[in-house]
């Protein structure tokens, strides 16, 4: 059986695990020890691909910029990679706007809802200048302490410094780049390892998902969460599929086959840092994207392209505007379209990392920070959905970037 087909089957039995785990209720002593179980089982697995993303992406992205060698093929790699991040992220944000303007999600939901959920929000306050200059200052730091602490953001930025280095050095640093290239081969070795457990652990993250989700606090949001999912599987499924095809002419159900794998692990994980692994193998062994391109674009979308996120924090600003009775006028709503592109870029691949950039994105136009608590309950629900997202991007990304390149 293949591992693709491990994985449905995984998918399937996850969720019908996790809906009868929420009929039972979890009183049921049975109920409990399954939870327990799953509990164990998926979190060893996000473990796993996390105990190999922080030496992944640093050698991936190194090898995969020294790789290009010419100055002139780095340069087009990098212009198309950000040309294509700032459009397809633009483009899920003014999709979100559009659609929260059309069908008003918040419109006579009761304040009180505010006071039914957990109001203990792990977030920094910070101002809208505060969060530039935080975001800036964690761009450069010590890179031993950045590999250490698992800052992927600071690790990208050095590594593709190292990965020009070894360009401009030419032949005098092959010996480092030959080093890096046998790391980034033993990380795909293991990641190889790790998959074989993926079955099991999509099974015990989706059975975890389903049966602990509040059905009362999110009966009570059904607008916003069907516009926000509508919105989302909109871009997914029609925008960026466009995107694909318009630049590339690869028929979107080519694309879909071959990145299936990746999809279901980042719906499962919700988590693009986390899927990494994963969708680098779909993307090179699949989608037949050159390693120099798959290793740069990749790890590079999986931090700083964040459509989904992007999309979600966008529609959830006018969501708690309408809960607020405050009319955002365009000026006001162009600011949350820009700070919603900087904030996601800034959100790091990991589960509700979103929500953390939310609170930025909320005091740009003076919405109460407090808000971020009507989210909570339905936060990790909409987060799998905007995770697929933000790994599908990715993966197009690649594919477009490679042939914008050899177009070139």
């Amino acid at each position: 059986m293949s591992l693709n087909t491990q994985i449905f089957l995984g998918t399937i039995l996850g969720a019908g695990l996790g809906v009868l785990f929420a009929q039972l209720g979890p009183a049921v002593v049975g109920v409990k020890q399954g939870m327990y179980l799953c509990g164990i089982v998926g979190t060893l697995f996000i473990d796993l691909l996390k105990m190999v993303l922080v030496p992944l992406v640093f050698t991936s992205i190194a090898v995969g910029v020294a790789n290009l060698r010419q100055h002139s093929q780095l340069h087009r790699v990098w212009m198309s990679t950000l040309g294509f991040f700032l459009l397809s992220m633009a483009a899920a944000i003014l999709l979100a706007l559009a659609a929260a303007n059309v069908f008003q999600p918040g419109k006579g939901l009761s304040l009180d809802l505010f006071q039914e959920v957990n109001q203990n929000i792990a977030a920094k306050q910070m101002s809208f200048a505060e969060f530039i200059a935080s975001f800036l200052h964690g761009l450069f730091i010590n890179p031993f302490a950045a590999l250490a602490q698992g800052n992927v953001l600071a690790i990208v930025v050095f590594a593709l410094l190292l990965g020009i280095s070894l360009v401009m050095g030419g032949e005098r640093y092959k010996n480092i780049l030959l080093l890096l290239q046998e790391g980034l081969e033993l990380m795909l070795g293991m990641v190889g390892w790790i998959m074989r457990l993926a079955p099991l652990g999509i099974l015990a993250l989706l059975a975890q998902l389903l049966a602990t989700q509040n059905v009362e606090v999110l009966s009570s949001l059904a607008q916003f969460v069907t516009v926000v999912i509508g919105t989302i599987l909109v871009h997914g499924f029609v925008v960026l599929p466009f995107l694909l095809f318009l630049i590339t002419k690869i028929p979107p159900l080519k694309f879909f086959r071959g990145a299936r794998e990746a999809l279901i692990t980042a719906f499962a994980t919700s988590s693009s840092s986390a899927t990494l692994p994963v969708t680098l193998r779909c993307a090179e062994q699949h989608l037949h994207v050159k390693p120099s391109i798959a290793g740069f674009v990749i790890p590079l979308g999986a931090t700083a392209n964040m459509d989904g996120t992007a999309l979600y924090e966008a529609s959830a600003a006018l969501f708690v505007a309408n809960l607020a009775g405050i009319e955002l006028d365009i000026s006001q709503q162009l600011i949350v379209f820009f700070t919603t592109m900087l904030a996601a870029i800034g959100a790091p691949g990991i589960p509700s990392a979103g929500m953390v950039t939310m609170v930025m994105v909320l005091q740009s136009v003076g919405l109460p920070a407090e808000a971020v608590a009507i989210l909570l309950p339905i936060d990790r629900l909409l987060d799998t959905f905007r995770t697929l997202v933000n790994v599908e991007g990715d993966m197009i990304g690649s594919l477009v970037v490679q042939r914008l390149v050899r177009e070139k």
